[in-house]
């Protein structure tokens, strides 16, 4: 059994390892030959965006450093898109670790959200978001992809 220092090995079967083997499906906004990004389904606000790396990692302390590397620049540039795509304010970007820490996906994953003023973040409540506003929110991103 680990000690509170180690954490768990890397579940092969969390659901974005589901997602990068194409077992479940997910709208996806950005790919290359180390990252994807994808919507969140239970997003804390419009345009809510993930990126996580496509080599296994349960979290940032496991994280290969090149893999780590490879999502912080997908994160840059999804992020320069998600603020562009809806015009907001600023850009709230986190990633969380382990249960004490938020953690409730087990494969390492970063956060963008837009934010605008006066607008608080959503709460994570668990539900799902509609199909078809996450897609319109993914073709956003996407041609402001394009025209980076």
């Amino acid at each position: 059994m680990p000690s509170s220092h180690e954490a768990p090995a890397y579940d092969p079967e969390n659901v974005f390892a589901k997602i990068l083997r194409g077992e479940i499906p997910a709208e996806r906004v950005y790919e290359d030959a180390d990252t994807l990004a994808f919507m969140d389904v239970m997003p804390q606000g419009d345009g809510h965006t993930l990126v996580i790396p496509k080599a296994p990692a349960r979290g940032l302390l496991d994280a290969d450093p090149d893999a780590l590397a490879a999502v912080a620049r997908t994160v840059q540039r999804v992020a320069r898109a998600v603020k562009a795509a809806f015009a907001a304010d600023g850009l709230t970007v986190f990633q969380y670790n382990e249960p004490a820490g938020g953690q409730t996906v087990f494969h390492l994953h970063v956060h963008i959200l837009p934010r605008f003023e006066g607008v608080p973040l959503q709460r994570h409540t668990g539900g799902m978001a509609d199909r078809a506003v996450l897609a319109e929110h993914a073709t956003r991103i996407r041609a402001a992809l394009a025209d980076d």
